[in-house]
């Protein structure tokens, strides 16, 4: 029984451990949708002691209501700044999702993304600055495979980020049993509180459509090194190689 109180300690977590530009803002809202699931922005909090869930509680209940007889908190971490610990955390249960995308357009939509920007906005307004973010990113998601695998730990569900656009309908049933869900999730979404907010997640207009746009955005105009890209190529192949090898099940577009 999982009480719907703030106070309450009882709710089941969920983590997403991707990067930006990886269709995390439509993973959110679309679990985040779903009636025994609350959450659907980053937080920006690192779960390293049990104390980092009363503060993920108390931060999601300032903007949202948890709904009534839902089971989990949602969170995704995309940034190597914010640490996930599972071992010490104490929770029961926890359900851990992990997601790559291919550089070249994640690369592209990140420059993009940070051109745009009025304040701080030449953090990542290069190729060469976004793939160092990338490369660095995707090796920790691989060293937390390797940490879990290494203590005995092989709870999480790694998928392709492109299955979110590719091909919904085979990714959705996935994420639903592995999440043991008690209905099917939607390509259909909610839009909520903090929707398209700075530092929340995806701010453009296109979160707002409440479906999957498969149309996808097309960024070919922004040129990535060859030298750059063909790092960060390798880096990928390999961490999503040992990422896959050591995840519990997994869903990819092979």
């Amino acid at each position: 029984m999982h009480s719907n109180s703030a106070s309450s300690p009882c709710h089941d977590r969920i983590f997403l451990l991707s990067h930006m530009r990886a269709y995390t803002s439509l993973a959110g809202h679309i679990l985040g949708s779903h009636p025994l699931i609350n959450g659907y922005y980053e937080m920006h909090i690192s779960y390293e002691d049990a104390a980092a869930l009363d503060r993920q509680l108390a931060a999601y209940v300032e903007g949202d209501a948890l709904k009534p007889g839902s089971r989990y908190l949602f969170d995704k971490l995309l940034h190597n700044d914010y640490v996930l610990a599972p071992d010490k955390l104490g929770l029961a249960d926890m359900k851990i999702l992990v997601s790559l995308r291919q550089p070249e357009p994640t690369i592209q939509s990140i420059v993009h993304l940070y051109r745009q920007k009025d304040d701080g906005g030449d953090l990542f307004d290069s190729p060469e600055k976004a793939a160092r973010y990338y490369i660095e990113r995707v090796r920790a998601l691989a060293d937390f495979a390797r940490v879990n695998f290494a203590r005995g730990n092989r709870g999480y569900f790694y998928f392709d980020a492109e299955l979110w656009q590719r091909t919904p309908e085979l990714l959705l049933p996935r994420l639903a049993a592995w999440l043991e869900l008690d209905s099917s999730l939607s390509e259909q979404y909610q839009t909520f509180s903090h929707t398209g907010k700075p530092l929340k997640g995806d701010s453009s207009p296109r979160i707002h459509r409440g479906s999957i746009d498969r149309g996808g955005s097309d960024y070919a105009h922004i040129a990535v090194p060859d030298a750059v890209l063909d790092e960060a190529r390798e880096v990928y192949r390999e961490c999503r190689r040992q990422i896959i090898e050591q995840a519990a099940d997994s869903l990819t577009v092979d």
